[in-house]
């Protein structure tokens, strides 16, 4: 698989300086980090609602749009995919191919006192299962 998305990198680094008016690519890499950051989060939402929904077609389809849109974030924020390979294996030596290094505990609120995004996503999830 990483070989695979290390394809996927390295081609959204050769589109992002093409014609935004024809390069889904360039397009975001003008739109900047927060457009970047908005489709991410967009297409993670769709392959969680079309999961819950039992639409395993469209989980198919929705996890491509999700690994495109996470390339281009890295390439974006600079990050390279080996980057990410080499933290895998950092926590793989340290918890286990599975386990992904435990955060501080979730915090239901956000600084300004609203819900945060994922738990409207959370109820969102509920009401379809």
């Amino acid at each position: 698989m990483s070989d695979s998305l290390d394809r996927l990198y390295q081609a959204v680094l050769a589109a992002r300086d093409l014609d935004p008016a024809t390069s889904r690519t360039a397009r975001l890499f003008r739109q900047g980090p927060d457009k970047m950051a908005k489709k991410l989060a967009e297409e993670a939402i769709e392959v969680v609602i079309d999961a819950v929904a039992g639409k395993r077609d469209a989980v198919i389809r929705e996890s491509a749009d999700l690994l495109y849109n996470l390339t281009v974030l890295w390439a974006g924020a600079g990050v390279r995919p080996e980057q990410v390979w080499a933290e895998m294996t950092r926590r793989e030596r340290m918890m286990g191919i599975a386990e992904k290094l435990p955060k501080s505990p979730k915090v239901a609120k956000s600084r300004s006192g609203n819900r945060r995004p994922i738990d409207a996503l959370e109820d969102r999830i509920r009401k379809l299962g």
